[in-house]
């Protein structure tokens, strides 16, 4: 059984990270996947139709640039979109995966539209599923249009989260309406890593792909003196998408003790390994954190009108498996006093939150197309 799973990344390297995470639990359980990506490419995830690529020319998502970072035109729209369609129809996928649209992806609706319209008119249709995380930013004045593009078009949607943690409803308020159609999976994360000592007892310091989390990363810094892991050594990833300019600041201003680094393959073995996380509120990040029953301080981004992040750290800090410092409140000091409760704090249980979503996907998309 075939299987199309588009994804489409604009700022972070999250969506992509999911989308392949997925895929492989898929080929795992039999499926033959094709991974088609319209975001740049990312060193360690690998894809077998790379769209050329794509991303938000800034962190509102105010328009879409090209590689060479110049705004996309109609024509690039149309080539981008013929391109798409070309890898849909060679692949023969007997199911067509599509991550997030139509909950988010709006800018996306020059291609997915067409994309789907395909899909319904081929001879044979193939099963149309919604991969989404566990929280979108739907817009209230479009819940309507958003809830009958799924009726139109979607055979189920996979909500890759936990109702327990948060139930889809609380981003999208009509989600009752989507009846049958909507299906739980938990969160999707990757295997436990090899058990090592690597990271042993340091305090690690991440933003994820590190477009948006340099703040974060000099007041962590700045915060470590006041804490009580202050004589441990501390970690800081400044991630893939950190500017030079960021890095240089962050590597010379990093006091003894401290490690500057881009990013890290072994992320979820230095997570298993640490004394405490910091971090940003990212999906994934989260999910592997809680994968780790890592002791963690969530520092949601929330630039823009962003509240995705900390809708998901305010609800796993009142579930007890997280603190949380919001960013407007984020300075050396405050970040110091919730270190020091969070390093005091008991370690997360291992059953607080359902994080078999990577296996339960592949076994619904398997049980639908049977």
């Amino acid at each position: 059984m075939k299987v199309f799973f588009y994804v489409q990344h604009l700022l972070g390297v999250g969506h992509l990270k999911r989308a392949a995470t997925l895929a492989r639990s898929m080929r795992e359980s039999g499926l033959d996947v094709t991974l088609a990506s319209g975001g740049p490419s990312i060193t360690g995830v690998l894809v077998d139709v790379q769209l050329p690529a794509a991303q938000a020319a800034d962190s509102t998502f105010s328009g879409l640039i090209d590689e060479a970072g110049q705004p996309v035109d109609e024509a690039w729209k149309r080539r981008r979109a013929g391109a798409l369609i070309d890898a849909w129809r060679a692949s023969r996928a007997d199911a067509l995966v599509i991550e997030l649209f139509p909950f988010g992806r709006r800018q996306m609706r020059f291609e997915l539209l067409p994309l789907l319209e395909d899909a319904h008119r081929v001879a044979k249709r193939p099963l149309i599923v919604c991969s989404v995380r566990d929280i979108i930013q739907a817009k209230p004045e479009r819940e309507a249009q958003v809830l009958e593009l799924v009726r139109r078009h979607f055979d189920r949607v996979m909500v890759h989260g936990d109702p327990r943690v948060v139930p889809f409803e609380r981003s999208f308020a009509p989600a009752s309406r989507l009846g049958d159609r909507l299906h739980y999976t938990g969160y999707v994360v990757d295997n436990p890593p090899p058990v090592t000592d690597l990271g042993r007892g340091e305090v690690l310091v991440s933003a994820g792909g590190g477009a948006v989390g340099a703040k974060l990363l000099q007041t962590a810094m700045r915060a470590r003196e006041a804490t009580l892991l202050r004589a441990t050594p501390w970690r800081v990833l400044a991630g893939t998408h950190c500017s030079d300019g960021d890095f240089r600041e962050l590597s010379r201003s990093a006091p003894d003790g401290v490690v500057v680094e881009r990013n890290r393959a072994d992320f979820p073995a230095l997570l298993a390994n640490c004394a405490l996380s910091i971090s940003q509120a990212g999906y994934n990040t989260v999910a592997e954190t809680l994968k780790a029953r890592a002791r963690s301080v969530l520092v949601p981004f929330a630039g823009g009108a962003e509240s995705e992040q900390t809708l998901r750290a305010t609800l796993l800090a009142e579930r007890g498996v997280a603190s949380m410092l919001a960013e407007d409140a984020l300075t050396p000091e405050n970040l110091a006093a919730v270190v020091n409760r969070a390093a005091r704090a008991p370690q997360p249980p291992a059953d607080g939150v359902d994080l078999d979503g990577a296996r339960r996907s592949a076994e619904l998309l398997k049980e639908w197309l049977a």
